[in-house]
């Protein structure tokens, strides 16, 4: 569920289909993202999921996975 949700936001702010957002994906090489494009993501998880990232947070969601992990942790 987390995951279906977070490729959800991502797919939408990066303008990718569902497919093309696994895992293992890599949101800057894999998927284009940048730091701004991070951002909005981060911004839209925060409401999304009733949570707060640190700044310093963001520069270590690499992958998907990270993104998911850091999510259920938090």
């Amino acid at each position: 569920m987390v995951f279906e949700k977070i490729r959800e936001i991502i797919c939408y702010q990066l303008e990718l289909e569902p497919e093309d957002v696994t895992l293992d994906s890599d949101l800057r090489a894999d998927l284009g993202a940048e730091s701004l494009d991070l951002y909005d993501i981060v911004t839209t998880l925060e409401k999304e999921f009733d949570l707060s990232v640190n700044d310093k947070h963001i520069e270590e969601l690499l992958t998907v996975d990270d993104v998911v992990r850091y999510v259920e942790e938090h």
